[in-house]
């Protein structure tokens, strides 16, 4: 089964799909570039029924009252990056593990996005940056299981062959659409969530430690959601993953709707 073998289905002629903003990272291949991995944009594609557009991580670049104007959803994407410290009252960590004009248009746009009654979905670094917003903080402790530990020569796969399980909680968003009670998924993160952000409900826990793997919420009338691990990485393997990207289509749909 290939990934596109379930289609979101054609809309009707003169309507237009929603249009989601993917905020980028700012990486560095001989000279700084904005990038985002491929594998963000298909399922949002395929799932979601959505156009996708790139939003560079660049606060100079990034107008976020002009972008609400025009995004009917966001997605805040993982990252190689940490959030840094001094967005939480945390210590500031490696420099060298930080990108802090990530860390403002991430927090600016989706604050924006928010509080105009868009959907905001976060991925991994994603969802750390949502806790932040929601004045919740974040630590680096976390048990082996959350990280398979290696340099950057280790292959780019080998970062993703590792699971760990996780408990949905009982009737919430992930549970209903999944139809399951728990779940192995694809954990890569150094960070986690210490104090989780106001407002927000527990979707799921990690089973080993306890650590909360997924939130939801709907503070000005859109969706937020948000999972840890990375329902990207394998979408044509896993109904789960297709269930969480099928989920923002229906978020999305709503909205245009109540619009």
């Amino acid at each position: 089964m290939s990934l596109f073998d379930h289609r979101w289905p054609a809309l009707p002629d003169g309507v237009a799909r929603p249009v989601v903003g993917i905020l980028c990272c700012n990486e560095v291949a001989e000279r700084p570039i904005q990038a985002v991995a491929t594998r963000f944009v298909q399922p949002l594609v395929a799932h979601a029924g959505v156009t996708v557009v790139l939003v560079p991580a660049v606060a100079t670049a990034c107008d976020a009252a002009a972008l609400v104007g025009r995004l009917d959803g966001l997605l805040l994407t993982g990252s190689r990056s940490n959030v840094a410290g001094s967005r939480y009252g945390g210590a500031q960590g490696d420099a060298a593990l930080l990108d802090e004009e990530r860390d403002e248009v991430a927090l600016h746009l989706a604050g924006r996005m928010i509080e105009a009654g868009r959907p905001v979905f976060g991925i991994c670094r994603g969802l750390q940056e949502l806790n932040v917003l929601f004045g919740g903080t974040l630590t680096g402790d976390l048990a082996g299981a959350h990280y398979r530990p290696g340099g950057e020569a280790d292959a780019y796969e080998a970062l993703f062959d590792h699971c760990h399980d996780i408990r949905l909680t009982d009737g919430g968003i992930l549970a209903r659409a999944t139809g399951a009670e728990r779940l192995s998924v694809l954990s890569v993160h150094r960070q986690g969530i210490d104090r989780l952000g106001s407002g927000l409900a527990i979707e799921a826990r990690a089973i080993d430690d306890g650590l909360i793997e997924a939130f939801s919420a709907r503070p000005c009338g859109g969706d937020v959601l948000a999972v840890q691990w990375h329902p990207e990485w394998d979408v044509a393997g896993s109904a789960a993953s297709r269930a969480f990207f099928a989920l923002i289509g229906v978020a999305l749909g709503a909205t245009q709707s109540a619009g």
